[in-house]
């Protein structure tokens, strides 16, 4: 099939839901459009921010980086910083390839780099952390993605940084989407919406690629030849995630462009629970962080393991 957006060359990409046949330099284009288009309709980034994208040396994350950093070049009056953070959760033989890769990523890009640990910050790292938690209730994925956000937020904090963008797409969405549903954690269904979190520094937590789905993001990173981590979390398949990823994939394997449809859904019942949230931010009372309650999930899981550690 010919691509249907320049009507010269061959596709190399078919996308299912909208019925459009893409070439190579089409179909990343229509990336890095749709990444322009998501940051300008949420007001996720403004004038002269500095912009802390979370990279972990994984193919959405670095694609991020790197489509911010060509939006950023086209317009250079705009005059937007933009810094790569990486964290070291402390899985050994796992994350010492990623770090490498950033690095030389982001060198190659021009982009400032920093990395930081669990265990500077929380005097834990991951492979402490499975060894110390009380039981499997308290999964590998919850207690990393608690400390990972943190150590964000914190690193960003040192960098003087107006935004903190991350890399999550339409599969990671829907995934949180069905996971809080299950849990019967509906508040948390607000804060899906992609209108950007602000804290109450004034620094704001957005994500540009929510509209776009993982395998394409996957295609878009081999297109434009980015290196990325391909090997997968020794802990990942602890995660009600795992599950929901592979239920999703097969829905959309059996019938295309649910994915789009699910998304489109769940974002019109984000946006009313999220009008319906109080804005008034709390303070925990241990780390005076952001919290949703007295003492912030943070504080409480490094509050279990390290009771578990002195024992």
């Amino acid at each position: 099939m010919i691509c249907r957006k320049c009507q010269k060359i061959e596709s190399v990409y078919h996308r299912v839901y909208s019925g459009e046949y893409l070439c190579k330099k089409c179909f990343m284009r229509s990336i890095e459009n749709k990444t322009a288009k998501t940051i300008s309709r949420y007001s996720m980034i403004g004038y002269g921010d500095r912009v802390v994208v979370g990279v972990s040396g994984g193919k959405d994350s670095l694609s991020l980086l790197y489509v911010l950093k060509m939006l950023f070049d086209q317009h250079p009056n705009n005059g937007n910083e933009l810094v790569g953070i990486t964290i070291d959760e402390g899985i050994k033989g796992y994350r010492d390839e990623s770090l490498q890769i950033v690095k030389d990523f982001c060198q190659q890009l021009g982009v400032e780099s920093k990395v930081l640990s669990y265990k500077s910050l929380f005097e834990v790292d991951m492979d402490e952390a499975m060894v110390l938690r009380p039981s499997e209730k308290m999964s590998s994925c919850s207690m990393c993605g608690t400390l990972r956000r943190r150590a964000i937020d914190i690193a960003a904090e040192t960098l003087d940084a107006d935004v903190v963008a991350t890399a999550h797409n339409v599969d990671d969405q829907l995934q949180t989407f069905m996971i809080n549903m299950l849990a019967g954690d509906v508040e948390r269904i607000g804060w899906i919406y992609p209108e950007p979190v602000k804290y109450a520094s004034g620094m704001k937590k957005v994500k540009p690629f929510i509209e776009i789905y993982e395998y394409e993001i996957a295609f878009y990173a081999l297109q434009r030849e980015i290196p990325f981590q391909s090997e997968e979390c020794p802990y990942m398949n602890e995660s009600i995630r795992t599950d929901l990823r592979e239920f999703l994939n097969k829905l959309e394997r059996d019938h295309p462009g649910i994915k789009h449809s699910a998304y489109n859904s769940m974002m019109k019942i984000s946006r009313v629970l999220r009008s319906r949230q109080s804005t008034e931010g709390k303070k925990c009372s241990i780390c005076r962080h952001d919290s949703t309650g007295d003492i912030c999930s943070v504080c409480q899981t490094i509050n279990v393991l390290t009771s578990n550690k002195q024992i």
